[in-house]
């Protein structure tokens, strides 16, 4: 079935979830984390996604985006970073890490996940994570860093279709100082976005929010499953949304 305005907003897809928990230390490279994974196993496999808390955030925090997205078909595997403390770069490994769980001998669903369909996202230093884990992985299918912070700004080397979402009043990732230069650093990412939440601030990506979930599902499946019913969402940029106080992308498909 195709997606709607309703649909892709809902609390839940089509998918029923299951929650799969991941001990400290179960896997090399991450703390622990919970595995979000569609039941329905006739569907063949699932792009999976891996996501990164903020600083000092613990994993909760994010644990929305779990349901969310695996209801609408993805295997997703939100983490506990090692410390509260860690810096970027270190998310950006730990996601990776994640990654490689998932796809590894290891994992409890890895028979569900296509390992060429992968994808990572992260709020605050993990926004600036998941733009590390990128640039350091160029096969990844898609990324969404979430009011991202990172003391690096040129992610030109980075080829993956990304989205960056910023907060209009976000006062620690100021979107003038993160945000925007990230997005046009973004020289050889094959599609590129930049969304930024009217009247928000920096911590609004860690409840739910109607457009953060609209806008990241829409560019996971997207570019994650290559779901071009999805494109309708992207391109032409929304222009009338009020939520959004600016959007500018590549228009995905053109």
């Amino acid at each position: 079935m195709a997606p709607t305005d309703q649909s892709i907003v809902a609390d839940k897809g089509s998918f029923e979830v299951e929650r799969i928990g991941v001990g400290s230390w179960s896997g090399p490279g991450f703390n622990k984390g919970t595995i979000y994974a569609p039941k329905d196993r006739s569907q063949g496999t699932f792009g999976a996604i891996a996501v990164s808390p903020g600083f000092v955030s613990p994993e909760f925090l994010i644990s929305w985006y779990g349901e969310r997205l695996a209801s609408r078909g993805f295997i997703v595997m939100t983490i506990e970073t090692t410390t509260l403390l860690d810096q970027p770069a270190q998310r950006g490994d730990q996601l990776l890490a994640a990654l490689e769980f998932l796809t590894g001998g290891d994992s409890p669903v890895k028979d569900r996940i296509d390992p060429n369909r992968l994808a990572v996202m992260g709020h605050s230093m993990g926004g600036g994570g998941t733009l590390h884990a990128v640039k350091e992985r160029t096969s990844l299918k898609a990324a969404v860093p979430l009011m991202p912070w990172n003391l690096f700004t040129d992610w030109g080397d980075v080829r993956t279709p990304t989205m960056i979402i910023g907060a209009q009043n976000d006062l620690i990732a100021a979107v003038g100082l993160h945000s925007e230069p990230f997005y046009n650093s973004l020289r050889s990412a094959r599609e590129k976005a930049y969304l930024e939440v009217e009247g928000a601030g920096h911590l609004v990506a860690n409840t739910p929010n109607d457009t953060i979930a609209k806008y990241t599902i829409a560019w996971m499946k997207r570019y994650v499953d290559d779901d071009t019913r999805y494109e309708r969402f992207l391109c032409p940029a929304p222009r009338d949304d009020r939520n959004i106080s600016e959007y500018r992308d590549t228009c995905p498909g053109s």
